[in-house]
């Protein structure tokens, strides 16, 4: 049985799939919302997997955490009150916990066993879970930002895909209460989905479309993901003033931090899209 070839596929459409080929199958759980599956693979290391869907791998999350987190931070420097909402791995959680500014990160999560899987699984994204900052709560996220007004500086929406659990939080209404739950700088930085498959595509365009309702600042951002389908995954920056090129602070550089993808010229020229992404968007 030395050969056993083991391999994690993802459907990206019908007709294209990505697949991993896996070591071992180390855990699976079944919470009251979802399935939760960690593989280890042999060339992106250890993976967490949401109900068949990749959700991280320890090799290329750096890219997607570090994007959702250091752009506002770079913008503004004084953010000291973070909502985090999804983000069970605690990925975002970590790159937050880096700057000595930010007094507190509330985390609302629904599923708990996400959050008790990447603690034991994946402690590489889960190890600042504990720190002093941050307060967890298990309940929707949805309902939790509904009940705030005028009390964060950043909101930053780690969902899955806009089906299941994660489904209320690209609607209009969600929108809404973040903009209610933000004060006058407030910045909100979703995941938006990738341009390049049509039913993802589609996604992105509906919360471009809702956002932009909402927010007098309303701009799309990319990174390359290789987990992610297709590779090519945006990012929405809104805000209620502050642009993200424009009020890019120079001192992001002096604070020292250690990153392995984000840069402040990488900063500026991530807003930068391909036409056929600009024409999704415009057409929205």
């Amino acid at each position: 049985m030395d050969n056993m070839d083991l391999w994690f596929t993802e459907y990206n459409t019908e007709n294209a799939r990505f697949s991993i080929r896996v070591d071992k199958h180390v855990i699976s759980r079944k919470s009251e919302f979802q399935r939760i599956d960690v593989f280890d693979s042999y060339t992106f290391g250890r993976m967490l997997v949401i109900d068949g869907f990749l959700m991280l791998t320890e090799k290329d999350e750096f890219i997607y955490h570090e994007m959702m987190t250091h752009v506002p931070m770079a913008v503004n420097p004084k953010i000291s009150d973070v909502l985090v909402i999804g983000a069970g791995d605690g990925g975002v959680v970590r790159e937050l916990t880096k700057y000595d500014s930010i007094q507190r990160i509330d985390m609302v999560e629904i599923d708990k066993t996400v959050v008790d899987v990447c603690r034991e699984y994946l402690p590489q994204t889960a190890c600042k879970l504990d720190d002093p900052r941050v307060h967890i709560y298990y309940e929707d996220g949805f309902d939790f930002v509904k009940r705030k007004s005028n009390e964060y500086d950043l909101i930053i929406v780690d969902s899955t895909d806009p089906v299941g659990p994660g489904e209320d939080l690209f609607t209009r209404e969600f929108y809404d209460n973040c903009f209610k739950a933000l004060n006058a700088s407030g910045i909100l930085v979703n995941q938006h989905e990738s341009p390049y498959y049509p039913d993802d595509a589609l996604a992105m365009q509906k919360a471009h479309k809702h956002i932009k309702s909402v927010f007098p600042i309303s701009l799309v951002y990319q990174a390359h993901i290789p987990t992610y389908p297709s590779g090519h995954w945006l990012f929405g920056f809104a805000s209620k003033g502050l642009d993200p090129i424009a009020d890019l602070k120079p001192g992001w550089d002096l604070l020292g931090l250690k990153t392995r993808y984000y840069n402040t010229e990488l900063h500026k020229g991530c807003f930068a899209l391909p036409t056929y992404v600009k024409e999704l968007l415009e057409n929205t």
